[in-house]
């Protein structure tokens, strides 16, 4: 049988930086056990923020993600036009643009298929970029 679920959660404050969250998602819906095969989708609702999937062992990872984006996104940028909320506000759209809005997840027995090494990252591109909302959608097929 098909079925589908949707829900928007919010994520509570993070700083600025990649944060792992796919525990944080899992335990917000937990229909996920009941789809023997399926897709999880999850979005954010942020133009400076993003998400994407990599490394979930070792946090330097995150953190040299942090510093390259940062080296490659530059603040005070002088062509910047659109300053009004700070010299983060800009290089936030940008980053958020090169990474993407949403990840798209295989369902596999009741869990995200993810390599062994693989989890959910919040990329958080403001100083104080607030709570977060993410809508989750599952779909697939129970037994």
């Amino acid at each position: 049988m098909m079925k589908s679920i949707q829900k928007e959660i919010t994520l509570r404050p993070y700083k600025r930086g990649f944060h792992l969250i796919t525990e944080e998602i899992l335990n917000a819906i937990p229909e996920i056990r009941e789809i023997e095969t399926g897709t999880l989708q999850v979005f954010i609702k942020h133009t400076s923020a993003s998400l994407t999937i990599n490394e979930n062992a070792d946090p330097t990872v995150r953190t040299d993600f942090e510093s390259w984006f940062n080296h490659a996104v530059p603040e005070k940028f002088p062509e910047f036009i659109h300053t009004y909320e700070g010299p983060d506000d800009m290089p936030a759209h940008i980053k958020s643009s090169m990474l993407g809005a949403s990840v798209n997840l295989p369902i596999t027995g009741g869990r995200p298929n993810l390599g062994t090494w693989q989890g959910i990252y919040l990329c958080e591109h403001r100083d104080r970029g607030g709570s977060r909302r993410l809508v989750v959608t599952v779909m697939g097929t129970t037994d």
